[in-house]
C-alpha cells in the first residue's frame, strides 16, 4: 500500500524511541483491606490498581463523569495500569469482587479528579491492553522500522506495511478466544499470527514508542462483528480518527487486520475506506 504525503520532503526525523514506564509511587493512595488505588500519576494519564483480598475473580470499572464505563479484569496482587482516556474530569474507580455466579460486590470505590499534564499521554504509555516495556521485542522492531523515516507518517506507513505483510490472521484463535483476552505484542511478533486485538496492540506498541500517540479502538463493524483497530495523531493533521492512508485526495481508514486478512484486496480496501462501517465504543 502506498501512502502519499502532500508536504515538502524533509530530512530524516531524529531518533525518537521512548518507552514510558508507569509506576505506583504511593504519593496518593486510596485503599482498604481488599484493594488499593494509586492515583499518584493521574496527571500522566493513568492509574494503578491492585487487589489484595482473597476472592479469585475481580473486576475494575473506570468511568469518567458523563462518559463510558470501562470494565477490566484484575489479574493479581501487583499493581496494574489503566489509561484515563476520557481526558480531564472526575473519574469513579470501583473494584468489585465476585460473590456468586455473575454477581459482584463492591470492594473499594473512589472518585479521582484528573488534570492531564498532556492530552496525548494516555496514548503513549503502556497499559493492560497495550502492554510493553523497554525490553519488548516489539519496541525494538518498531525502532528498526522507524529508522531513516523522514516523517511520522513514514513511520506509520512502515509499521503498517510490516504488520499486514508479516502477521497472518488466526482463525482458530478468533473462534475460541475467551472473554477477557489480553493481547501480547511480543507473542504476536514471535508467532506471526493473531486476531484483531493482537494486530492493533502490536501496531500501537510500535507507534507509541516512536512518540506517535496511538489509540487502540474497539467497537463494531457493519454486520455486528466486534473488532479492534487504531487511530494515530499526526502533528500536521491532528487526530486521524481511524483513517490513516492518504491517496492524494482523501484519507482512508487503516485497519491492519482486514487488510492483512484479505491481502489488501480492492473489495476489502473499499470496506475499510468507508468510515460508516465502523462504530467505536471504547478507546484504550
Amino acid at each position: 500500500m502506498e501512502i502519499k504525503e502532500n508536504t515538502v520532503p524533509r530530512a530524516a526525523r531524529p531518533v525518537q524511541t521512548t518507552v514510558l514506564t508507569p509506576s505506583a509511587p504511593g504519593t496518593t493512595v486510596y485503599s482498604n483491606s481488599k484493594a488499593s488505588i494509586d492515583a499518584s500519576n493521574t496527571s500522566e494519564g493513568y492509574i494503578a490498581v491492585k487487589y489484595t483480598g482473597s476472592v479469585g475473580k475481580i473486576k475494575l470499572q473506570i468511568t469518567r463523569s458523563g462518559g463510558t464505563t470501562y470494565t477490566y479484569n484484575l489479574k493479581g496482587s501487583s499493581y496494574e495500569y489503566f489509561p484515563l482516556t476520557g481526558g480531564n474530569g472526575t473519574y469513579s474507580i470501583n473494584v468489585y469482587e465476585n460473590v456468586y455466579d455473575s454477581q459482584y460486590a463492591l470492594a473499594l470505590a473512589q472518585n479521582v479528579e484528573v488534570s492531564l499534564r498532556g492530552a496525548f499521554l494516555p496514548y503513549l504509555y503502556p497499559s493492560q491492553y497495550v502492554n510493553f516495556n523497554a525490553n519488548s521485542t516489539a519496541v525494538a522492531q518498531g525502532a528498526a522500522l522507524a529508522n531513516g523515516a523522514s516523517t511520522d507518517l513514514d513511520v506509520v506507513q512502515s509499521v503498517y506495511n510490516y504488520v499486514v505483510t508479516n502477521i497472518s490472521y488466526d482463525y482458530n484463535k478468533a473462534a475460541t478466544v475467551k472473554s477477557g483476552y489480553l493481547p501480547s505484542p511480543d507473542s504476536t511478533l514471535s508467532s506471526k499470527t493473531g486476531i484483531c486485538f493482537d494486530y492493533a496492540a502490536l501496531m500501537a506498541t510500535m507507534l507509541r514508542t516512536q512518540n506517535i500517540p496511538t489509540r487502540l479502538e474497539v467497537g463494531y463493524v457493519t454486520g455486528g462483528t466486534y473488532h479492534a483497530w487504531i487511530s494515530v495523531y499526526l502533528t500536521e493533521q491532528g487526530w486521524v480518527n481511524g483513517i490513516i492512508y492518504f491517496d492524494g485526495q482523501s484519507w482512508k481508514l487503516m485497519d491492519p487486520t482486514f487488510a492483512s486478512n484479505a491481502n489488501s484486496s480492492p473489495e476489502i480496501m473499499s470496506f475499510i475506506e468507508n468510515t460508516a462501517n465502523y462504530q467505536r465504543v471504547y478507546v484504550y
